[in-house]
């Protein structure tokens, strides 16, 4: 009898057992699990996420292996992040395992890329688990929502950027100078006939300069030397005198000339520089050592001792370097001056062959109309076709009018011409316009020295999601990117102060201030930017009935009376 009650009580424990080890794992809380951030957010292209989860107390079975899997899901598609395994205490195996008693907590990173898609969607977390060979359900988990996708307007407001202009090197007074020499022999200093010749010739230029309708004469510098070697003393006579006779010489042939040009002479005892410069171009034997007595010593007397000294070559010197040190040299200054404005203006657009490649260029300032422009560097390709700037800057007007594939023809037409930084940078602006980030950088890595080039390495550092890097790039730059940069940095007065001061608003203008309210909690901000933004653009509105940054407002009549 006792035997026949045993063996009944001794199976419904082992049932019980059984029961409790074999339970099935049910569906889990949205308590359970945190993500950061809250609202999911595109970053460099990416919409990373921190999910912090938990089991709880008496849950895990000890035999079941559970894979969780984060799912982005949006209408008509869904992205799956990187799965992570975990096991029970009978499990053997290498994956974290959880107590049943106890529980456990667990952080998983991932990171989906980005598609437009995502900016309504949710993400999930999704079970597969096993207890032993038996599947097990767990419904599956809704975590967050998502995307906040504004880092992503950076492929709108690039439009806005400002591409590198070939510039012109156009000057309106250009300086020029003629140079001649009036020889003296050793230790004399009154002007030989040999040389009146030097002179003749140097007051023909002169009078050419005086008479030429856009040229004129700044002045005339006398500058008197005597060489090296003969002491102070009778080097600064000898000097002074050839400096003396050259210009009571030339004053006397502009008077005749009836030429008024101002002198301004000088004369320097002991050419010691001219002496250096004409040694190191030479080939003279010891000339190292020549130059290292020029440098040792600064006394002019011991200078001449040392190199005398040195006799191997002191006749060398002699006989080719201290004769081109006598002489008095004059130099004509004058000024070359160009057309004006209105004359360039005009030639521009009535016979524009009559213009220097410098003076085209240049005459394509002096207007603000596109269409003029793009006819003034279409010429320019014409007259000069192996000149780069007249194909870039037709590129970026072409950019600037929003035709990115015809810019970026140009841009390529350029850098076949010549790639210059200017053209490189253009073609990295390209470049980021259609996606590329690493082809984009290359192109900045050879722009060094363009002045837009801070602004566009802020646009690429947008893209790559680093916004303080982004920021210190743009500067004080007032375009729709810059402020975008400083709104993602969190700068919000900065970037209130940027867009407020935009040269070329647009609609992403207006849109990144509706963006700047809603952050800011000036739901007044928010109405008045958006609805002028959409007016600009009506493609806004869909965008904004769905951006979270609005999330706020979507419950606001007049918010949805704009996107509606």
């Amino acid at each position: 009898m006792t035997k026949k009650l045993y063996l009944p009580l001794l199976m419904a424990m082992v049932v019980a057992l059984f029961s409790s080890c074999s339970k099935k794992m049910g569906e889990l809380s949205a308590d359970y699990f945190t993500v950061t951030p809250q609202v999911l957010e595109a970053v460099g292209g990416k919409v990373p996420a921190t999910i912090n989860g938990k089991f709880p107390e008496k849950y895990f079975n000890k035999k079941a292996v559970v894979e969780v899997t984060p799912v982005l899901k949006w209408n008509g598609g869904e992205a799956k992040g990187q799965p992570a395994t975990f096991q029970g205490e009978k499990v053997e195996g290498n994956d974290q395992t959880i107590s049943y008693k106890m529980g456990g907590s667990y952080t998983m990173k991932t990171s989906f890329d980005y598609v437009p898609e995502m900016a309504k969607s949710e993400l999930y977390l999704e079970f597969k688990a096993t207890i032993g060979k038996k599947v097990v359900t767990i419904p599956a988990v809704k975590i967050a929502d998502g995307v906040i996708s504004t880092s992503e307007l950076v492929n709108n407001t690039l439009g806005n950027a400002n591409p590198a202009l070939g510039e012109d090197a156009f000057q309106r007074i250009i300086k020029e100078k003629h140079d001649a020499n009036i020889m003296f022999l050793i230790q004399q200093a009154n002007i030989r006939s040999s040389e009146l010749k030097t002179a003749k010739e140097f007051n023909k230029e002169v009078a050419n300069i005086n008479e030429a309708a856009n040229k004129k004469i700044s002045n005339i510098e006398v500058s008197a030397y005597a060489s090296p070697d003969g002491g102070v003393s009778l080097n600064t006579t000898l000097a002074e005198n050839r400096e003396g006779n050259t210009t009571k010489m030339l004053s006397k042939d502009l008077k005749k000339a009836k030429i008024d040009a101002p002198i301004d002479a000088k004369y320097t005892a002991q050419d010691w520089e001219g002496f250096q410069e004409l040694v190191s171009k030479s080939n003279i034997q010891d000339k190292e050592l020549i130059l290292r007595v020029i440098a040792m010593y600064q006394d002019p007397a011991q200078r001449e001792s040392e190199i005398k000294n040195i006799s191997a070559v002191y006749k060398e010197l002699a006989n080719t370097i201290l004769p081109q040190l006598r002489r008095s040299r004059l130099t004509l200054n004058y000024e070359i001056i160009g057309k004006s404005d209105e004359e360039i203006a005009k030639l521009a657009s009535s016979n524009p062959s009559e213009l220097n490649v410098e003076e085209l260029l240049y005459a394509a300032t002096l207007t603000n109309d596109p269409a003029k422009q793009e006819a003034i560097y279409t010429q320019a390709t014409k007259q000069f076709p192996n000149d780069y700037r007249g194909y870039n800057n037709l590129g970026k007007l072409a950019y600037q009018a929003g035709n990115i594939d015809k810019a970026a023809s140009y841009f390529q037409k350029a850098a076949s011409v010549n790639a210059t930084p200017e053209v490189n940078m253009n073609l990295g602006l390209i470049s980021l316009m259609k996606g590329d980030k690493t082809a984009a950088e290359a192109y900045f890595g050879k722009a060094a020295g363009t002045k837009e080039l801070g602004e566009s390495m802020g646009n690429l550092y947008i893209a790559q999601g680093q916004y303080e890097r982004a920021v210190n790039s743009f500067g004080d730059s007032k375009t729709n990117s810059a402020a975008l940069a400083q709104i993602l940095a969190k700068d919000y007065n900065k970037a209130k102060n940027t867009l407020a001061n935009v040269e070329r608003p647009d609609a992403y203008t207006d849109y990144l201030m509706a963006v700047l309210g809603a952050r800011t909690n000036n739901s007044s901000m928010v109405t008045s930017s958006l609805k002028s933004a959409v007016a600009k653009e009506s493609s806004l509105a869909k965008k904004a009935a769905t951006d979270l940054e609005f999330a706020k407002f979507f419950t606001n009549a007049d918010f949805m009376n704009i996107v509606k």
